[in-house]
């Protein structure tokens, strides 16, 4: 039935017959050339030359032992070392005692015993050899990355389990490996030298597999995992790891880091072991050379940290642990700083453990998508507190509040912060928007395509952290912005180094032709102020003028500072 089928398809299979005797290359030929196309060979250097021009195309060499020029033994080797020739089955033809083992230890994937009295079998051996052969090259190339050759990483987790499952008893090592900064390689240099780039260091870490064992993958678009037995004195090996990993991937700009989790008998399973590995690498994250870090007792504590805010949050926000805190920015154009608006800042006040610093939960909740969450919460609290000064003191204080990556993805962005400013009887402009630069950069159509849709619900947008990003010249000229806010890196130096001071003017110079004003965060001394003031920066905000404060001190401020008359917003 596989064999009519295959016929009714029309796929045509080639076969080479080498064999020096006439008469029986052309007995096999007859029995089989009613299935597949028969090509022959009379030795084994004419076999060898058939194989290597036609090895895409070859399904099976059907092969005698004893011939010459070349033996069956000899082709065999030839073959079995020739990465793009082992793929071919071979079927060995042999009258000789003990000829079996030894073409099957040299690579052979059958034998055919002389004389062939016996066609139906035969027939059942070559089809069962192609397609055992076909079946393999099929589960190769599903199982491995195309470019790095290495294991994907849904085949290399089954493998490992099942390596696991067979070999209970040899310690084993998780290792990731990451590439810093990817993205922008591939923009500075393209992606051709990219993927030039993840081919080497796939290569590499073959090669370490090789001579150590386990098994390796391509995880994701620039990280890899590596599974070995455990190595005692892998710590004093790693640096000579990376050195040769580095020196082979060729480029001095390219910097790795890897994460290293070493078996403590402790039994985890394979999968968290690689967790543990991806959070030792994830402490380099900020680190732009090449660098290792083992997985210890103090990641261990931060995870089960982390780990605890994450099971806790909810609760949190049921019963508002989180609390909005507002630092004030001041307008400097005139003679005296006036209030112009704020920025909201969330502060955690857990019930076990205090305060808990925005540095500690704020990336934690964006790398998972809780993020989500806290900013819808911050924006209502945020919108609900406008209102009320609004309605107590008839006085509208702009607040900014953060707008994360994951935030601008969701299509109901737009919908969702014009219910929350309706809700509370405010106008979109009272609800200023801040946009990290390098979110910018992340997917450029998409954030612009977004902010577009804010702007003209009524929004205004700021870009947070304007110089700690990649956004070209040409880049921001097309971004839909209504202000840029300054890194408050570029405002520590600002007084004592004359370049740290004169990269603020180029950056308020490109602000000005982009005709939006300049907010400076992180202003702490009246020294930076005046500088600041004094090169054409609008508004201020950082610890000079007030430290964040809850919204009862807030109000304390507005009562205290903005008279009705004196009140202007920039």
């Amino acid at each position: 039935m596989q064999e009519l089928f295959a016929r009714r398809q029309g796929l045509h299979r080639k076969i080479l017959i080498v064999d020096d005797e006439f008469i029986e290359r052309e007995m096999l030929g007859n029995m089989l050339s009613d299935l597949y196309e028969i090509v022959y060979a009379e030795n084994g250097m004419d076999a060898l030359e058939i194989i290597r021009s036609e090895h895409i195309t070859l399904s099976l060499v059907v092969l005698d032992i004893h011939m010459p020029e070349l033996d069956g033994y000899s082709l065999l080797k030839i073959m079995h070392a020739d990465s793009e020739l082992r793929r071919i089955p071979v079927i060995v033809l042999t009258a000789e005692e003990g000829a079996e083992v030894k073409s099957l230890q040299l690579g052979a994937a059958d034998f055919i015993s002389k004389p062939y009295d016996m066609p139906d079998v035969i027939r059942a051996r070559v089809s069962r050899s192609i397609e055992l052969a076909e079946d393999s090259v099929i589960i190769h190339e599903t199982e491995r990355d195309s470019l790095t050759g290495l294991f994907n990483k849904e085949f290399f987790f089954e493998y490992g389990k099942l390596l696991d499952r067979q070999n209970s008893d040899p310690p084993m090592d998780a290792i990731v490996l990451d590439i810093n900064r990817f993205r922008i390689v591939n923009e500075l240099y393209g992606k051709s030298y990219g993927d030039l780039v993840l081919k080497r260091l796939g290569g590499s870490i073959h090669d370490i597999v090789k001579i150590h064992g386990g098994l390796a993958c391509r995880s994701d678009s620039n990280c890899f995992c590596v599974y070995v037995p455990h190595i005692d004195d892998l710590k004093e090996k790693l640096p000579g790891y990376l050195s040769e990993i580095t020196e082979s991937v060729g480029d001095s700009k390219i910097s790795i880091r890897m994460g290293v989790y070493c078996d403590d008998g402790s039994g985890l399973d394979m999968e968290h072991r690689f967790d543990r590995a991806k959070l030792a690498c994830r402490k380099l994250r900020n680190t732009y050379q090449t660098r290792c870090e083992f997985y210890n007792a103090e990641i261990h504590s931060r995870e089960l940290h982390a780990e605890r805010l994450i099971n806790d949050m909810d609760k949190a926000l049921e019963e508002k642990q989180f609390k909005v805190f507002y630092q004030p920015k001041y307008s400097v154009l005139g003679e005296k700083p006036v209030l112009s608006s704020a920025e909201a800042l969330v502060r955690w006040f857990h019930p076990e453990f205090g305060m808990v610093s925005p540095g500690e939960f704020i990336s934690l909740f964006e790398n998972n998508g809780l993020i989500q969450k806290l900013d819808r919460y911050v924006w209502n609290e945020t919108a609900a507190q406008i209102a009320r000064w609004k309605k107590e003191y008839d006085i509208t204080v702009p607040v900014s509040v953060n707008v994360s990556r994951v935030d601008v993805f969701d299509p109901m962005l737009g919908d969702i912060l014009c219910d929350i400013a309706k809700n509370n009887g405010l106008t979109p402009d009272k609800l200023l928007l801040e946009i990290t630069e390098s979110a910018y950069t992340d997917d450029s159509n998409q954030i612009i395509e977004t902010v577009n849709v804010l702007r003209n619900k009524g929004f205004r947008i700021e870009m947070d952290d304007f110089g700690s990003g990649y956004s070209s010249l040409n880049m921001l000229t097309s971004l839909p912005i209504d202000a840029l806010k300054l890194d408050m890196k570029f405002i520590r130096n600002i007084c004592s180094d004359s370049k740290a001071c004169r990269l603020v003017e180029i950056m308020i110079e490109i602000a000005r032709l982009l005709e939006v004003p300049v907010i400076a965060e992180g202003v702490e001394t009246k020294e930076q102020m005046e500088v600041l003031k004094g090169i054409g920066c609008n508004i201020i905000q950082g610890y000079y003028f007030s430290k964040p404060l809850p919204p009862e001190e807030f109000t304390e401020l507005i009562k205290s500072e903005c008279k009705e008359e004196e009140y202007a917003h920039n």
